[in-house]
């Protein structure tokens, strides 16, 4: 199982984008700065700037830590083109058309806070999760 860390804004909408539009579930809220939610063997910790001890605390020299970028989590999906136009209907943003590379399709959506989500449809066998 591997972690991931995303900084955010909104814990709360943070967790409803994931929750709702890429299937995720929520394992923990313990604080309004910090969430863990789950999706087969990703764990996803959300931690907002400023939020107190732990991600989102400021570093030593007092720069705090802010959402966007474009290191992202790839999930691999059936259909890309698909997914690219129901979260369309529903309002996310997506960064770019599905566009296609050497081994799959593509698409980039953005959380509430910005932080890029790559969808991935593997188009060469050796591509995909379960080989």
């Amino acid at each position: 199982m591997a972690m991931v860390r995303y900084i955010v804004d909104d814990v709360d909408a943070a967790i409803a984008f994931y929750c709702t539009h890429l299937g995720f579930r929520e394992v923990m809220h313990p604080a309004p700065a910090f969430a863990l939610l789950v999706r087969d063997d990703l764990r996803l910790a959300l931690s907002r700037p400023g939020g107190g001890p732990g991600g989102g605390q400021a570093m030593p020299d007092g720069t705090l830590p802010r959402p966007g970028g474009w290191n992202r989590i790839s999930l691999e999906v059936a259909d890309v083109e698909a997914d690219a136009r129901r979260l369309s209907a529903a309002g996310v943003r997506l960064r770019n058309e599905v566009v296609t590379g050497v081994g799959g399709k593509q698409v980039l959506v953005e959380d509430p806070s910005g932080n890029p989500v790559e969808l991935f449809e593997p188009l060469l066998p050796e591509a995909r999760e379960n080989r």
